[in-house]
């Protein structure tokens, strides 16, 4: 039956409110989400969780059906994965084989990105992917007996070229086979695989000052639809 897409948008945003809605780009953020989950091939259906009644109404829209969210699943500490396990149950009838989850606030991908995540679950041997950059990340976290190195050994500081390759999630794109989303609670498990993007660094719009960077991204990207 083809893939069914779940796209979160809760109405609550502490450092950018509304920011679901906000336009980028010429649409409201949302949309550009919806839209690439129409265009793509290999998604048969696209379901907005949603707490706010605006977001639902600009979703309908664009296209997209909308799951009610309750209260319970649409706060600050309410993962993505209870949002689209929700979103399966409400939406009713026979589970998809597999489930694809489309984040709003990374919207930097295109309908292409979407399929071919899928295709490596649908098609090859994994049970699950996400959408990637490439990249060397120095990587510090702070503990309480100070900063220390997570992603190097600084007492051997490599060079770039040196390392292995790394890959840092985008948090674009994640495909799982839903039996296993219902068995484990988690978006990614089993055979994990990656799709790699063909931009150079994450964007996951948290912060008003990141508007320039994500509309540029999102311009750049062009239109891809079904026979363009």
């Amino acid at each position: 039956m083809g893939a069914v897409a779940v796209v979160p948008a809760r109405g609550g945003s502490r450092r950018l409110p509304g920011k679901n809605l906000v336009e980028v780009a010429g649409k409201p953020l949302l949309v550009h989400t919806v839209e690439q989950a129409l265009a793509a091939r290999r998604v048969a259906e696209i379901l907005v969780s949603t707490d706010d009644e605006r977001i639902a109404a600009v979703a309908r829209a664009a296209g997209a059906s909308v799951i009610e969210r309750p209260a319970e699943l649409a706060g600050d500490h309410a993962s993505s994965e209870s949002a689209v396990l929700h979103a399966l149950d409400a939406r009713g009838g026979p589970d998809p084989e597999i489930v694809v989850l489309l984040q709003a606030t990374s919207p930097v991908r295109r309908p292409s990105d979407i399929d071919a995540a899928i295709a490596l679950v649908e098609d090859g041997d994994a049970d699950s992917a996400f959408s990637a950059v490439p990249g060397h990340v120095w990587l510090w976290e702070e503990t309480p007996d100070g900063l220390r190195s997570v992603s190097y050994d600084w007492r051997a500081r490599p060079r770039s070229q040196d390392m292995a390759p790394q890959l840092m999630e985008d948090g674009s794109i994640y495909v799982t086979r839903t039996a296993l989303l219902r068995r484990t609670g988690n978006r990614l498990g089993g055979r994990i695989a990656a799709h790699r993007m063909a931009h150079d660094r994450p964007i996951d719009l948290d912060d008003a000052r990141q508007l320039p960077e994500l509309e540029a991204a999102l311009i750049a990207l062009g239109d891809e639809r079904p026979g363009h």
